[in-house]
């Protein structure tokens, strides 16, 4: 059951998050199938469910759309090769037994950094959700102007099926915490779609099994992508181990973090060559796989047998849906992106994860993402240093 359940939330999640990445929605479902398997088997955790995430995805894109086009087929190629040096990384990573150094990254980085990913996933989105064409700004302040100005050329039925999308699936959601209300958001704002007409959709969705691809294996194309798949690495891992250990705090687990480390490094090495794009262990996903009962990783194994059986059942109404409920989902998931208890309680705290949090938020805003993170990184480590060096000299010593 607990798979089951698991399969219903990361249909609508691996198709929004696949859009994030700039790939054909079919590629979000393909991750969530293989590394699902392959993290669960050869990770630690009982309860975290390895697959597509928000902020991976954002990371992605940033990356690979200087290099070639979202959703060409040169652009899923280099996705699939960012999986491979991911999953390279990350188990190099673990086999030098070096994982356990992810718990010296503060929390306040992951926090600024997802807070500032969902501005910038909300404002890339502005587009589908108004119909707005023509536009070609990128950033977060450009794309955010650009709206602005072609907001008087927006078309308003488009609007209106991702403001349906939107609002079904809050309503759903608050209804009862258990309902599909990401699903159930699109299916209404698909009826609404098909009443209206001529509104543009996602497209066709194979209902195939993941097929088997090949990333590309010369140094020549690995070059522009390192630094991309450092970044992902070091946050998929930091993310992946917060979460095993958060759950385990609560299911009374021990999580050994290397292993973890080496169960994310065969995730995306397997990954991609199973058509999927770089993947890390999904919050959302984990905690309702605990709440619904989840008690060995047998769960996330589950999960993906009945992702496939979905992907069977339902592919070809996924043409129906509507880009603009896409970005109305996609607005739910960049608002659960922002952790406001836990923003509230770092502005309330040190002073130096204060400044940590408010950096890692504004370069993610300002500069390319593969380098906002390591600011944040850098800082948290600096100020980290200074901080403990200052509470000895008053005394109050540091571990």
């Amino acid at each position: 059951m607990a798979g089951l359940t698991g399969a219903l939330l990361v249909l609508p999640q691996g198709i929004a998050y696949a859009a994030i990445a700039g790939l054909p929605p079919e590629y979000g479902l393909y991750c969530a199938i293989g590394p699902a398997v392959i993290g669960a088997l050869f990770g630690s955790s009982w309860h975290l469910v390895t697959g597509p995430t928000a902020p991976i995805s954002i990371v992605v894109f940033s990356t690979l759309a200087p290099l070639a086009k979202p959703g060409s087929p040169e652009y899923i190629a280099l996705a699939l090769t960012l999986g491979f040096l991911t999953g390279a990384i990350q188990l190099a990573i673990g086999i030098s037994r070096l994982g356990r150094l992810a718990h010296y990254i503060s929390h306040s980085v992951i926090v600024g950094f997802a807070s500032g990913a969902a501005f910038l996933i909300a404002a890339s989105q502005l587009k589908h959700f108004f119909g707005l064409t023509g536009t070609q700004a990128t950033g977060f302040f450009g794309q955010l102007a650009e709206a602005a100005r072609l907001l008087p050329q927006a078309d308003w039925h488009i609007a209106a099926a991702g403001a349906m999308a939107l609002a079904a699936a809050i309503v759903s959601r608050r209804i009862h915490r258990a309902l599909p209300h990401m699903i159930i958001g699109m299916i209404a704002s698909a009826a609404l779609a098909t009443w209206f007409g001529g509104i543009p959709t996602v497209g066709d969705l194979p209902a195939a099994l993941p097929r088997l691809s090949l990333p590309a294996l010369d140094p020549a194309t690995w070059a522009p992508l390192l630094t991309g798949a450092g970044v992902i690495a070091v946050l998929g891992l930091t993310e992946a181990i917060a979460i095993a250990r958060a759950i385990a705090l609560r299911s009374g687990q021990k999580i050994d973090s290397n292993q973890e480390v080496i169960g994310q490094g065969l995730a995306n090495l397997t990954g991609s060559f199973l058509s999927g794009y770089p993947s890390s262990g999904s919050f959302t996903r984990s905690g309702l796989n605990y709440d619904a009962g989840a008690k060995t990783p047998l769960s996330a194994v589950f999960a993906s047998l009945f992702l496939m059986l979905l992907i069977a059942l339902i592919a070809r109404w996924i043409t129906y849906l509507p880009l603009a409920a896409m970005a109305g989902v996609l607005f739910l998931v960049a608002w659960g992106l922002i952790d406001r208890k836990e923003i509230a309680a770092i502005l309330r705290g040190p002073k130096h994860e204060r400044a940590v949090l408010l950096v890692t938020f504004s370069a993610t805003l300002v500069v390319q993402l593969e380098y906002a993170i390591f600011i944040g990184i850098a800082l948290s480590l600096a100020l980290r240093r200074f901080g403990f060096a200052a509470e000895d000299e008053h005394g109050h010593g540091a571990d």
